[in-house]
């Protein structure tokens, strides 16, 4: 059954117009654009309150920060990281002429597999940078064991865990750094942007400097940085999703006990519970098929789905390992990889919104079962 109209993936959290409008009024009566205004400072004190963070740094996208926090730590070398993510996450590694090794990952998670940490660290090893994929927090006690045990640096790529906790405790607070992304498709966003979480105010400053040319003062350069700063602009708009981020994530969560609902007990069809202690953020709802049970690869499901007007998307496929730049690596190697290959050779995101209304859901998930024997009525 095709739909009328176009089901996305994912669809951008905004805030009010009227009430930006009022903020941009009060930005353009400032005439303070960017490098650390009203809004920016406002911000980081709205949020180390929301995200139960210490210390946080404002960045203009996702990806400076995982670059930033490389710089600040001085890591060099190889970093043990995961093959099962967006190309952001080694992207940073190499524009810090730093070697990606790939470990495999756990298939329940996503995340990168501890057990499999300790045999690719070498005497170049200096960090581990994993990733909560989908918001799925990592082990991050036995990350760290391992890490202090070898003497390495832990930075977290959470570019899916905002607001996501483990017993009360945020995720990032974990290892040496955190990193956010607040892209138009994550849960909350500043249309572009991103933070990197620390654990004191030296570093804090540090990052600030790094995000301003190295500017520490009118005159002074201590460090070759980079411009990477939120303006005024999107931090405003940030201040006010800030206030509706808990209801979107609520409205996530309602989406996940409906998908789970009406395909729990489907054969060849597997997707992630939610994890006893978690505060998930629902950022995702990835599915797995397995083609033999379905009777249908994962890419003919998601052809046909996009067929009825319904676009998933294949979140991670390909590996990054496979990647051009990365497939050369003897730590790419797919035999070296058996979990996060079969993740993601079978994966399909379904859309996952904030005001993904109930008909949308019947819809696709009429047609993911109506495409195959899987024929059960559920509605």
């Amino acid at each position: 059954m095709k739909t009328e109209k176009v089901i996305t993936v994912t669809s951008p959290l905004l805030p009010d117009l009227d009430e930006f409008n009022e903020l941009l009024k009060d930005i353009w009566n400032r005439k303070w654009l960017t490098n650390n205004g009203h809004y920016h400072q406002e911000l980081e004190k709205a949020l180390c309150a929301y995200l139960k963070v210490p210390y946080i740094s404002l960045f203009t996208n996702g990806t400076l920060p995982l670059i930033t926090a490389l710089q600040a730590l001085r890591i060099t070398g190889e970093v043990i990281t995961s093959p099962y993510s967006f190309v952001a996450t080694t992207h940073s590694l190499w524009w810090n002429g730093i070697k990606p090794v790939f470990v495999d990952v756990d298939p329940l998670t996503g995340n990168l597999d501890p057990d499999k940490i300790e045999a690719a660290i070498t005497p170049r090893t200096t960090a581990v940078m994993p990733v909560h994929v989908y918001g799925n927090p990592c082990d991050t006690k036995r990350i760290q064991d391992i890490a202090d045990k070898y003497g390495l640096k832990v930075i977290y790529d959470s570019a899916h865990a905002f607001g996501v906790e483990v017993n009360g405790e945020s995720v990032l607070n974990a290892g040496d750094m955190s990193t956010l992304s607040f892209h138009a498709t994550k849960v909350y966003n500043t249309v572009e942007g991103g933070a990197l979480i620390m654990h004191d105010e030296a570093t804090k400053k540090r990052i600030d400097y790094l995000k301003n040319f190295g500017f520490a003062g009118e005159t002074t350069v201590v460090a070759p940085g980079i411009n990477s700063k939120m303006d005024e602009i999107r931090s405003a708009y940030g201040l006010l999703n800030l206030k509706q981020v808990d209801a979107a994530i609520e409205a996530r969560h309602q989406v996940a006990v409906k998908y789970r609902e009406a395909l729990r007990g489907v054969e060849g069809i597997r997707f992630m519970e939610d994890i006893p202690g978690v505060r998930h953020n629902y950022a995702y709802f990835p599915i797995f098929i397995d083609e033999e049970k379905y009777g249908m690869t994962r890419d003919e499901l998601y052809f046909k789905m996009k067929e009825h007007n319904v676009l998933g998307r294949r979140y991670f496929y390909p590996l990054i390992s496979e990647f051009s730049p990365y497939k050369g690596l003897e730590s790419a190697r797919p035999d070296n990889l058996p979990m996060a290959t079969q993740m993601a050779e079978s994966v399909i995101c379904l859309p996952m919104y904030y005001g993904l209304k109930e008909c949308d859901i019947e819809n696709i998930v009429t047609i993911i079962l109506d495409i195959t024997s899987n024929k059960v009525s559920r509605y």
